[in-house]
């Protein structure tokens, strides 16, 4: 990956919050923990998955970059949305959970160094895991949910 293709994502990655808040604009609060999908989640529990996936993901950057070939280990999303109880919890500190460790990510990875970016490790469900590669899966993940966010907004207030 080029410097350039790098930076490009950075800045996605960076964009990832203000993306989730514009899509929660105009989403009734009454609606967030409603499920217009079967078996999809609710705006509710995608903003507590965000926060959790988000401060995991954040753990595993830094396990990247300060541990010799780290083992990351991974989780069943899920799961926590119900042992967690997702639905039924206030999610604004959530929400500041996701942007705070956005915002001190996108720090870390604005200061890598090459020699960063060659960190390797071991995810336990898909193999061989690099900075890069890490980069290149939370780039758009929180692009994807405010994606899951306006159609649920948008199935919800048409049912209003």
């Amino acid at each position: 990956m080029t410097h350039d293709e790098r930076a490009r994502l950075i800045d996605r990655y960076e964009a990832g919050y203000a993306e989730v808040v514009k899509a929660l604009k105009g989403f009734p609060e009454e609606l967030h923990a409603h499920h217009p999908f079967n078996g999809k989640w609710s705006a509710r529990e995608i903003i507590h998955h965000l926060a959790d996936s988000e401060t995991t993901s954040a753990h595993r950057l830094r396990r990247l970059l300060t541990e010799e070939y780290p083992v990351v280990p991974g989780y069943d999303q899920d799961r926590w949305a119900i042992l967690l109880r997702y639905n039924l919890r206030d999610h604004a500190p959530a929400l500041e959970a996701f942007r705070s460790a956005r915002e001190t990510t996108t720090q870390i990875l604005r200061a890598m160094t090459p020699d960063d970016w060659a960190c390797t490790g071991w995810h336990t469900e898909s193999g061989n895991y690099s900075a890069e590669r890490w980069l290149q899966i939370y780039a758009d993940h929180a692009h994807e949910h405010a994606g899951q966010i306006t159609r649920l907004r948008e199935a919800l207030t048409k049912r209003s």
